[in-house]
């Protein structure tokens, strides 16, 4: 076996088909592009995708790793004593012309360069030069996150000549790149990519002139089933275990208090978690609606039970009230009769007093003994009358009052609750899903 190059052309071995690079070099100007002052380059492109490494909604950006092959003819470097191809060294990408593509879109590239450069060039005898290279690149991507993570993204690589115009330089799409290899093979952890195409164009810019631009773009569909697992049901169970209280005695008060606290708590706990991997922009993503739906519902049923206590309490004290109304109008009516015997037999005791008093003075006591008595008793009735008229009429009043704010009865409170909640919770549930999935 051959050890090195050095063996091999030191060997009695016929070489000649090897052209000389010193005479094809000779008088070669790297700094001008082939053809300079005549029609532009033709430059061809081609993509192999070799791993897309990270997607960041937070920074909106992917880094992608990619072989990109450009491919253009250069008159200068033509030979024609053989029609072999010549695969040379990545050290001699220095002494070359190159196109001077950038990526538009990059917030970061670099080369690979272990174990050494990862470039490649080619030259054939009519002068065609394929230059491959492997790039790694953070890519800029925006996305619209209202339906996240219902959503679909579309990401861009363009790649664009950076000093020659359209006069000096013209990319286009390589006819084997009809599709991306590798592109299909990825697998990736949040999204499947589900179609790709490509696009040619022409930017214009007003102090520089027009510059050619190839683009690649691949639709992104989120994986949804990490994000069910990890927020939809832990919130739907949340709302479901807040419902509990319905089934709790309304004198449990620690226990159903403690119950709506707790999950109102964990519900805020696990709308924070979620956000803190997203970027904080304004528009409202739909993580955020089902998170702001489950809190509402959570709170609510922390609410029920407040107003299904309050409504509890309320109708205790009204039973309290009747009670001790109802035990001093007995005390009064049995006061009444006591007074009215007393009263009665008081005038009795007067009556014959003054009958006494008649037998000896027959004159004038006697008519002024007749005429007392009745003027006090009738006046006493009236008064007495008056009272009781005032007291009926204070409680009609009490009572259409009561019928007016009547409380409910906190059981069935609780009972309509059961079968409320959930049921309108399935309502906006199909309403959200069919929503954002639509």
């Amino acid at each position: 076996m051959l050890s090195d190059v050095g063996d091999y052309a030191g060997a009695e071995v016929e070489i000649s088909w090897l052209p000389n690079l010193d005479e094809l070099m000779k008088g070669y100007a790297r700094n001008f592009r082939p053809g300079i002052g005549g029609p532009p380059v033709n430059v061809a492109m081609a993509i192999e995708v070799a791993s897309i490494d990270h997607i960041s909604e937070a920074n909106m950006e992917y880094t992608m790793t990619v072989f990109l092959r450009q491919s253009w003819r250069d008159e200068r470097l033509s030979y024609n004593h053989t029609n072999k191809t010549l695969g040379l060294d990545s050290r001699f990408v220095d002494k070359l012309w190159l196109p001077d593509t950038f990526i538009v879109n990059a917030k970061s590239a670099w080369f690979h360069d272990v174990t050494v450069e990862n470039k490649l060039i080619r030259l054939q005898p009519d002068g065609v030069i394929l230059y491959s290279s492997r790039i790694t690149s953070t890519v800029a991507c925006d996305m619209d996150l209202t339906k996240y993570p219902m959503d679909e993204q579309e990401c861009m690589l363009d790649l664009e000549s950076y000093g020659y115009s359209s006069e000096d330089i013209v990319y286009y799409w390589s006819d084997n790149q009809k599709q991306i290899h590798g592109l299909d093979k990825l697998e990736l952890s949040q999204f499947t990519i589900t179609h790709y195409r490509f696009h040619t164009d022409t930017q214009n810019f007003k102090s520089a002139g027009q510059f050619p631009r190839l683009s690649l773009r691949f639709s992104l569909r989120r994986n949804r089933g990490v994000y069910i697992i990890q927020s939809y049901m832990p919130s739907i169970l949340l709302v479901a275990m807040s419902w509990v209280s319905f089934w709790i005695s309304q004198s449990a008060v620690p226990a159903r208090v403690s119950l709506g606290i707790t999950t109102v708590l964990t519900m805020t706990t696990l709308m924070i978690s979620a956000r803190s991997s997203l970027p904080r922009a304004t528009a409202i993503k739909a993580l955020d609606v089902y998170f702001w739906i489950c809190y509402v519902f959570v709170f609510a049923a922390l609410i029920e039970y407040a107003f299904a206590h309050y409504n509890a309490d309320y109708s205790k004290k009204e039973k309290a009230k009747e009670k001790s109304s109802r035990g001093s109008s007995e005390s009064i009516v049995k006061n009444g009769k006591q007074a009215m015997v007393l009263f009665s037999l008081s005038v009795a005791g007067m009556n014959q007093g003054l009958l006494v008093q008649s037998r000896g003075q027959r004159g004038q006591r006697g008519g002024d003994s007749g005429a007392t008595p009745s003027p006090g008793a009738g006046g006493d009735g009236d008064g007495e009358t008056a009272s009781r008229g005032s007291q009926s009429r204070k409680g009609e009043e009490q009572k259409c009052c009561r019928c007016a704010f009547k409380p409910i009865d906190a059981d069935t409170i609780d009972i309509y609750a059961r079968a409320a909640f959930p049921a309108a919770f399935a309502a906006v549930n199909l309403i959200y899903w069919v929503a954002y999935t639509m």
